[in-house]
This record gives structure tokens, sequence and C-alpha cells, in this order.
């Protein structure tokens, strides 16, 4: 009997190929090559099964185009690349990797708060240009960290570890806006107290965002919501690019109408809103935040350990819309 073909569109860890290949028939693209979404689909005929990183597009296009598809098995926690309804509607199993990147994710989000508030690029981009030649008492004097207010919004596992890291290990009182209220024990743990959107961005010190992207999340920062922050706050997103409107980000960042952000996503990545390059106040990473190689790992674990349960045991461990494994 033949084994299941799947295929790896980006770059992996070796050993995720070698755990996959023993349960199916595997096409990779290890040189890691750019295909357009008419490349990706004829690499994908043919196949029961994808491991997608996130960066790969599946919608109703695409899925035409595979009509053997049984399952997408997403690298990463957020499926904004997913077309659910369209997968449910064509028969095709989405999965996720939660759970395996929070603390990860929730570190490299308290790095990049750190780094935004105290200028750590700035003042090292203004070094390493060969501006410094004397010490001054406001040398890239900055707010500090510990014993201000962080407002979080988005208070799911990743938001709560920002919490238990500002409130436990800098002394922070912790505010935040989510779609429900935590339960009273849970924002004990995190001494976190629940307020509205609009008096989180009028009284944060730092702002940090950490919700899933939709329609509904897009622009939950945009001209308006930066213009209610104090001119001395800053904005940290480590959530999905979208969630900000890059453009009014950076004219606000211009005219100081905020202090400075942190960003780890944007509109449009790998793609970067030029004008955000052009101010120096602000921190720009390339989507790294579960990039340590131990989360990392465990994410592609999970995705591969997905494709094995689905199409070797029928049973996925995360799936995105069990619905359709109840029709299959």
């Amino acid at each position: 009997m033949s084994k299941p073909r799947i295929l790896i569109p980006r770059a992996i860890f070796p050993e995720i190929i070698e755990k996959l290949a023993a349960h199916f028939d595997v096409e990779t693209n290890q040189a890691d090559e750019a295909w357009s979404p008419a490349e990706f689909a004829k690499h994908l005929a043919g196949k029961q099964g994808v491991f997608t990183t996130g960066s790969e597009r599946v919608d109703a296009a695409l899925l035409a185009a595979c009509p053997g598809l049984k399952i997408c098995a997403n690298m990463a926690v957020g499926f904004n690349n997913f077309d659910v309804a369209a997968m449910t509607a064509a028969g095709v199993l989405g999965t996720n990797a939660p759970g395996v990147l929070d603390e990860t994710t929730a570190d490299f989000g308290f790095a990049l708060l750190m780094a935004t508030a105290r200028r750590i690029s700035e003042s090292e981009h203004w070094l390493r240009a060969g501006k410094w030649d004397r010490w001054r008492y406001d040398l890239f004097a900055s707010p500090d960290v510990h014993g201000s207010t962080l407002g979080i919004i988005g208070m799911g596992r990743i938001g709560r570890g920002i919490a238990k890291r500002g409130a436990h290990g800098f002394g922070m009182r912790v505010i935040y806006h989510n779609r429900t209220q935590l339960d009273a024990a849970t924002e004990a743990e995190c001494k976190a107290r629940y307020v509205s959107k609009e008096e989180l961005l009028r009284t944060a010190d730092h702002v940090v965002l950490v919700v899933p992207y939709s329609p509904q999340s897009h622009h939950t920062i945009g001209a308006a919501e930066l213009a209610l922050m104090k001119p001395t706050a800053t904005l940290v997103n480590i959530a999905r690019g979208g969630i900000v409107d890059d453009t009014a980000l950076a004219q606000a960042l211009r005219d100081k109408r905020i202090a400075a952000a942190g960003l780890d996503v944007f509109e449009g990545e790998p793609q970067v809103n030029p004008a955000l390059l052009t101010v120096p106040n602000v921190v720009l990473t390339p989507h790294i935040a579960s990039a340590s190689i131990p989360t990392r790992m465990a994410m592609a674990n999970l995705a591969a350990d997905n494709l094995i349960g689905f199409l070797v045991h029928g049973k996925p461990l995360t799936p995105l819309n069990p619905e359709v494994i109840t029709k299959a």
C-alpha cells in the first residue's frame, strides 16, 4: 500500500522531515525557494497533506486546484493564512500549534518592551554611527519600566505570561482589555485589572498587543487610538500584522504623538512600510517572537504530529475545524 503524499513548501528541521518520511511520501523545499501561489498549487497537486509555516495562503482557489487535499497543518499558532470557512466547505482539516510557544513569545514580548522603552535600538544605531563623543545627563533618557503601568490588549496565554512578568518581575501595575473578562482567580494570579480599551490606552505607560488577527481586529490600533495614548507611552505589537495601522503608527512616531514602538509583525510582511524605516524611535524585528530552537522544534513537531495523527490514525491533536472529522 502506498504512503499518503505530503508537501513541506518551506525549509524545515531535517529531523522533522525524517519523522514525516517514516509515514509519508514527502516532497520538500529545503532550498527554501520562493514559490508563487501558482507554483505552490502545482507542487501541492496530488498531495493529501501540507505542512505550512504561516506564510502559505490556503484559500478557495488553492483548494479547488488541489481536490485531493485532506489536511493543512500549520506550524504557527496563528492561522490567518487559512480561509477556514473555505477549508471546511471543501472538507479539508486545518490544524495549528497552540500551547508550545507561549512562554518563549512572552519572553520576547517583554524583551521588545524593554528595548523599546529604554531606547536600546535607537541608541545602538546612534553609537554605531560614531555620534557618541561625550556623556550628557539626558543622553537617551527614557521612562522607567519598573513600577509603571502595563496595558495588555489580548489576555490569552501569551498576554497572561507578559502580565506575570511585568507584575511579579518589575512591580508593574497591570491593566488589560479582552473580549471577555478573566475569572477572579486568573486576574489575581496576573495581578491584572480589567478596563475598557479607551481607559487602557489613556492610562498605560506601555501597551502590548497580543490579539489574534481577524477582520474584526483589523487596525485595532489606528490614528484615533494612538491619539488617546500618552505622548510618553510605548506600543509593542507581537500579535499579527494588520492589528496596527502601520502608516498611522509611523506618522504618530514621527510627530512624537507617542514615545516609541516595538514591532515584530507588519502589514504585508515580509515587506515593511517604508515610513517605519525612516523614524528612529521604533524597534523592528522580523517576526521572531517564537524563535528559540526548542520552541520552533516543538511547533514543528506538533504540526508533524497533526499530519501523522490525522492521515495515519484519524485523530489530529489540535484541529481548527473538527466538524470536518465527523463528516469524513
